[in-house]
């Protein structure tokens, strides 16, 4: 077939972009199709930033990824010449005793991270722009900071195209046919051949999967951002960390003023589960997009209070434990799922591209991904 690659790619967004990038280093021929033009703001990469920090609150299994990820950014920032990633510092907030600052606290301690543990008194006091009632505790990562996610997707872009690894963006992709000897891709136009497939449509990876005998347990969910005018002196990315803060049941994140961006605030539980293909994208239509986040930074960042810049709409794609799935189809080992990033996924784009990388040369890993597989699911959600 003369549309035959070594591997396709479906999705080339934050893990489709990295994969393909690796795969293109090693001389493979990598095919990505993409439904949009990443970077994009239909997915769940757009926004300008995403956090990366190496205490990790969600499970200390993270740590390892999260560390070799970074090393990887900063590998990827070198190469392209871009700037990718700001040594602002995480604050990560939370009741004292909490899992979630427990955790914190021993994965930085179990993989010797430097990290400070402080009271709400002492974050009151070095930054004033934080108001934090007693109870609370904060534990702060100075070599954390903030990746640059649109770019980061630039990058890869840019360099995988160079190494010979080809796009196909504003293309559906229809169906996958699984044979002994490979794949077909189709779309509208066109039908690839490949010896190995790669998923990672982010919401859509379920839709794309169906009829393939795998029903992945994954619930799209629409979420927002917001930025707001912010007193400058007190949040400018200079001295002002970007923050995860677990008060009253409620989880939101945040970064400082970009060069006078504002302050950008989300939630990251809760949500409205959608169907990706038919939701309202359109930010303040549900009432609740800029009241939770105005009522959030009205008790805890009162001075980054004022007039709302602008507000976006984005897609978290959740599994029922939130963690991630990378594993391979149960039915064919040539075709890799990734899905399933729960909203804490981009920081983990680089490794993970790498990790698919491993899996289509070797076959295996040297990173331990035994939490991320299909089997913990019960059978229900296979067919």
């Amino acid at each position: 077939m003369k549309n035959h690659y070594d591997v396709v790619i479906v999705g080339a967004g934050s893990m489709g972009m990295a994969a393909g990038y690796y795969l293109s280093k090693l001389g493979k021929r990598t095919l990505l199709i993409d439904a949009n033009d990443p970077p994009h703001s239909l997915g769940s990469h757009h926004g300008d930033t995403r956090i990366i920090r190496h205490a990790y609150g969600e499970g200390r299994q993270y740590v390892p990824l999260a560390l070799g990820a970074h090393e990887l950014w900063r590998e990827l920032e070198q190469d392209s010449g871009m700037e990718l990633f700001s040594p602002t510092g995480v604050l990560c907030v939370g009741a004292e005793g909490s899992p979630f600052i427990e955790e914190v606290i021993k994965s930085a301690k179990e993989f010797s991270l430097p990290q400070e543990v402080l009271s709400s008194d002492a974050i009151n006091a070095r930054w004033p722009g934080i108001s934090l009632p007693g109870g609370l505790v904060g534990c702060l990562e100075k070599n954390s900071g903030v990746l640059f996610s649109e770019e980061c997707i630039r990058a890869y872009r840019h360099l995988g195209l160079a190494n010979g690894m080809t796009l196909v963006p504003n293309t559906k992709v229809e169906k996958i046919d699984n044979f002994a000897e490979g794949a077909i891709v189709t779309t509208k136009n066109e039908q690839y051949a490949a010896d190995f497939v790669i998923v990672c449509s982010g919401a859509w990876t379920g839709k794309i999967l169906e009829g393939t005998g795998v029903d992945l347990p994954l619930q799209p969910t629409r979420k927002t951002v917001s930025w707001f005018e912010c007193d400058e002196l007190l949040y400018d990315s200079s001295h002002f960390p970007a923050f995860s803060m677990e008060v009253e049941s409620q989880h939101y994140y945040g970064f400082p003023s970009m060069n006078g961006s504002g302050v950008k605030i989300g939630r990251h539980d809760g949500g409205e589960k959608v169907d990706p293909d038919c939701f309202n994208r359109e930010y303040s239509v549900n009432s609740s997009d800029e009241h939770e986040a105005r009522s959030f930074m009205k008790k805890y960042l009162p001075k980054a209070n004022g007039h709302l810049i602008k507000g976006k709409t984005c897609l978290y794609t959740l599994t029922p434990d939130e963690h991630f799935i990378i594993d391979h189809h149960p039915m064919f080992s040539n075709v890799i799922i990734t899905a399933g990033f729960s909203g804490h996924g981009f920081k983990f784009a680089s490794i993970i591209g790498k990790i698919i990388c491993d899996l289509v040369t070797d076959g295996k890993t040297n990173y331990d991904i035994s939490m991320f597989s299909l089997h913990r699911f019960s059978n229900e959600f296979t067919n």
